[in-house]
C-alpha cells in the first residue's frame, strides 16, 4: 500500500496518507485562490480513516458559495493550509497536494467548481467535474 507524507512549510504539521486518493482536483473558486495565493487550489481527497494528522493545527471555517461549511486546518507557525473538510463530504479530507512536495504525485483527475473563474492562461489537462443534480 502506498503511503505519502505531506507537511507544512516549517514541518510542524503533517499528514500521513495511506492508499491512493479517490480524487485529485483543481479548484478555480476565489476562496481557493486566496487560500493558496495562487491561480487555483490543488487538493488530493482521501478517506478520513486513511489520514493521520500530526502536530498542532488551527481551524478556519468559512461558508462556501453553495452554502456548505469548509473547515481549513493550517499551521499556526508558518500559516500553511495542510488540509480541509467539507461538511457535504462526510468521511473525506482533502490534503493540499503541493504539500506532498513529490514531483511523481498523480496529476489532477478533475477540474472542479467555478471553471468560469479560471484564469485564461491556465491550461490543466483534467475533465470538468459534473455537478450533482
Amino acid at each position: 500500500m502506498t503511503t505519502r507524507r505531506a507537511e507544512c512549510s516549517c514541518g510542524r504539521l503533517s499528514a500521513t496518507c495511506s492508499g491512493e486518493p479517490f480524487r485529485i482536483a483543481v479548484c478555480h473558486c476565489l476562496a481557493c485562490k486566496r487560500k493558496t495565493g495562487s491561480a487555483f487550489g490543488f487538493g488530493a481527497w482521501f478517506r478520513e480513516n486513511d489520514v493521520v494528522l500530526e502536530g498542532q493545527a488551527v481551524e478556519f471555517v468559512r461558508v462556501g458559495d453553495e452554502g456548505g461549511r469548509i473547515t481549513n486546518s493550517f499551521c499556526p507557525i508558518c500559516g500553511t493550509t495542510l488540509s480541509w473538510k467539507i461538511d457535504r463530504a462526510p468521511g473525506a479530507v482533502a490534503i493540499s497536494a503541493g504539500a506532498f512536495a513529490d514531483l511523481s504525485f498523480p496529476s489532477p483527475s478533475v477540474s472542479v467548481y467555478h471553471e468560469s473563474r479560471r484564469y485564461p492562461w491556465v491550461d490543466i489537462c483534467a475533465e470538468a467535474l459534473k455537478k450533482r443534480g
